[in-house]
Formats: C-alpha cells, sequence, structure tokens
C-alpha cells in the first residue's frame, strides 16, 4: 500500500502540518482504488501505486469547496482500467 512518505515524496512535502490530510488522503485513494478496480488488487504493484498517487496529487492540489468538476486525466482511467481487469490470485 503506499505509505504516507512517499505520497509526500510525490507531492514533494518535505515538512509535516498536512501528515494527518494527507494520511486521509491516501487510505481514500487506496478504497477508491480497490474499489474502482478488483478486490484482489496487488496493493504493491507500482501500478496501484501511481494509481493512488494521482489521486492523493488530485485531491490535495484541488482542496476547495467549490471547484472543477473535471473527470481525472485519462492516464487514471487507464490504470483504474488495467488494476481491474489484471487480478493476483488471492
Amino acid at each position: 500500500m503506499l505509505t504516507l512518505n512517499e505520497a509526500k515524496s510525490f507531492l514533494r512535502i518535505d515538512f509535516d502540518d498536512d501528515d494527518s490530510d494527507i494520511n486521509s488522503l491516501v487510505l481514500a485513494a487506496d478504497l477508491f482504488v480497490v474499489g474502482a478496480s478488483s478486490q484482489n488488487v496487488d496493493k504493491e504493484s507500482e501500478l496501484y501505486k501511481l494509481a493512488c498517487k494521482l489521486l492523493v496529487s488530485h485531491w490535495y492540489l484541488n482542496r476547495e469547496v467549490v471547484g472543477k468538476a473535471d473527470k481525472l486525466a485519462f492516464s487514471l482511467n487507464e490504470i483504474l482500467f488495467q488494476l481491474k481487469y489484471t487480478t493476483v490470485a488471492p
């Protein structure tokens, strides 16, 4: 699973003020990716971690109450599609 430090590194954050918020985003991203892809998704795969990083980054950088309702980038949709149909044996 994506760690707080991996998420902060991806976001290029070197302070601890937002750790609680970022950790919540990491947990939410995990739930989202698992729900959108496959219950058997390999949480150690780089594809899974990239999907989580993209979500965390998007959510962290777009925290305004009223904002854009745009879909996430095409790349995230394609990653979720790959994870959904590339399952790991339990």
